[in-house]
């Protein structure tokens, strides 16, 4: 296990958006298979603990990722990875 701060992911001094990083960081957790298929995201207060930013920020992440296609959200019951589409080679 790392032993990296998941707030020193996040560079406040980028020109970057936070949301975008957070986003970023996210998608990177799924395509490594840290975060399974059909299984849940961490909440959105949750992230923002987690990594330093404000729960708008946390909440526009999860947005981007819904807009890419890989989370999807059930009223009531949070955001859930996305099965993704197999890339041809």
């Amino acid at each position: 296990m790392s032993d990296t701060d998941p707030q020193d992911l996040i560079d406040h001094e980028s020109g970057r958006p936070i949301y975008m990083q957070l986003a970023d960081i996210v998608a990177g957790m799924i395509s490594a298979g840290a975060l399974v298929v059909d299984r849940p995201i961490p909440a959105e207060s949750r992230l923002a603990e987690e990594y330093g930013v404000a729960r708008l920020t946390a909440r526009r992440a999860v947005r981007e990722l819904r807009e890419r296609g890989l989370v999807y959200t059930v009223q009531g019951k949070g955001t859930f990875v996305a099965a993704q589409e197999p890339t041809a080679d």
